[in-house]
């Protein structure tokens, strides 16, 4: 493809936590480049995953969960979702319109209905220059369309949006019109990774993420957030191989027990699950080793901060 035929920008996914951020992203993308969990707040740092439609290369942005802040690793999250909207060629709001819903009919607290004011704050970080974000409804399976299209006018005159779209990012319904939306609002210009790049991610980074979503996900009902993973090594074996260490991260010695499970094997089907991921992900057999350690509050170092991307003194 030359230059003058291509397009290539960034497409920012901001939202509620749970929205269905990761999911979306990973349907546009077609491959996993995002953990998908039960946990809201799941994404703690903008993973850039690369979608190609036609002759345009859109870079998305899955920022983490817009919500009101109460820790540093809080505020350092927020921070980054509104970064990613303020440099994005493209905003994409995403939200879950069963849970604004449900919210509005009394049956979940009042401050689960929140699209209208992030709305406000959309407008807010958006530059100066007319461009309005693209209203994305999620889960529309789960709603009637009458209900559909009052919510879609309500939040539409609040003025922060140009267009809305209606999808079901688990089922695909919907997706592939927002994603030929999004190629031509990208500019003009030469594609910025290579075609058969999916994602803008260290591999060590990845290696700890995939871990994480495995974690979350066997211990989900047991573990609060204060959980972390960290790559300590990433090397070549034998046969093409890569030998992966890994450290899981607990708070409080009471929190190793719940990630080890009687006899191991929770940490062991963690570290299976992970493996086959990373496996098919990197095209190469893996070598993955897990060990267990408490840091008590890990989530106040710094150096936690700028591994993940996330400014600190926020």
């Amino acid at each position: 493809m030359t230059e003058t035929s291509t397009r290539a920008g960034f497409a920012a996914v901001i939202g509620a936590p749970n929205a269905g951020k990761s999911t979306l992203v990973n349907r546009l993308v077609g491959a996993k480049v995002s953990i998908v969990t039960q946990k809201v707040q799941t994404t703690r740092f903008p993973v850039k995953g690369v979608a190609i439609e036609g002759a345009s290369q859109i870079v998305l942005i899955d920022t983490p969960g817009i919500f009101k802040p109460r820790r540093r690793l809080d505020r350092a999250m927020v921070r980054s979702a509104w970064g990613g909207a303020e440099d994005a060629d493209a905003v994409v709001h995403l939200v879950d319109a069963h849970a604004e819903l449900t919210a509005a009919e009394g049956k979940a607290s009042a401050a689960d209905r929140r699209a209208a004011d992030d709305a406000a704050a959309i407008t807010q970080a958006l530059p100066k220059d007319g461009r309005k974000a693209i209203l994305v409804l999620n889960k529309i399976d789960l709603v009637r369309r009458d209900q559909l299209l009052a919510l879609s006018q309500r939040l539409f005159d609040t003025g922060a949006y140009g267009e809305v779209f209606m999808i079901s990012a688990a089922s695909g319904s919907g997706v592939d019109d927002l994603k030929a939306r999004l190629a031509e609002l990208m500019p003009e210009g030469p594609w910025l990774y290579p075609e058969d790049q999916t994602a803008d991610l260290p591999a060590r980074l990845l290696a700890a993420e995939i871990t994480r979503e495995k974690l979350y996900l066997r211990v989900h009902e047991e573990l609060p957030y204060s959980a972390a993973v960290e790559t300590t090594a990433f090397t070549e074996a034998k046969g093409g191989a890569v030998r992966i260490e890994q450290t899981i991260y607990v708070e409080r010695e009471s929190q190793r027990p719940i990630v080890l499970g009687k006899g191991g094997q929770t940490l062991k089907w963690i570290g299976e699950n992970a493996r086959k991921d990373l496996a098919e992900i990197l095209d190469r057999p893996v070598h993955l080793f897990l060990l267990v350690k408490v840091k008590e509050n890990w989530s106040e170092a710094r150096e936690f901060y700028s591994g993940v991307g996330l400014d600190y003194d926020v």
